[in-house]
C-alpha cells in the first residue's frame, strides 16, 4: 500500500495526490496537520526518505525565519520540532513498505510506480 501524507490546502500535495490516485487504487492518504506524526513514524519516514529531518523543512514557512532559522539543531531535536510544528514537513510525501519520496515535481514519484 502507498501511503501519501498530505495537506489539502497545499496544490503540490494535491498534485501529488492526483497522481498517486491515477497510478494506484491502493493508496491511504495521511493528513499529517490532523493526524500528528509519533516520533516513531516521523523518524521511520525519515529513515524511508534516506535523509536527515532538517531536510523535510519548508524554510519560507514564518515560523521558520522567526523560530529556527540561523540556529543548530540535532537531528532529535529536528524532529521534535516537527512534529510540534507540523506545517514545517515539506509535501507531499509518498510511502511504500521500504522507500518514501518527496513528490516535487510529481514526476518524481515515477520511482515508486
Amino acid at each position: 500500500m502507498i501511503e501519501i501524507y498530505h495537506n489539502p490546502r497545499c496544490s503540490k500535495s494535491r498534485a501529488g495526490l492526483k497522481y498517486v490516485q491515477e497510478h494506484t487504487k491502493d493508496y491511504k492518504v495521511v493528513e499529517y496537520l490532523k493526524e500528528q506524526f509519533s516520533e516513531e513514524s516521523l523518524k521511520m519516514l525519515i529513515m524511508k526518505l534516506n535523509t536527515k529531518p532538517h531536510d523535510l523543512v519548508r524554510t519560507q514557512e514564518a515560523i521558520y525565519k522567526s523560530d529556527y532559522k540561523g540556529k543548530k539543531f540535532t537531528d532529535d531535536e529536528w524532529i521534535k520540532i516537527l512534529i510540534e510544528n507540523p506545517k514545517l514537513i515539506k509535501r507531499p510525501i509518498v510511502a511504500n513498505r521500504y522507500k518514501a519520496i518527496w513528490g516535487v515535481p510529481v514526476e518524481a514519484l515515477d520511482e515508486l510506480f
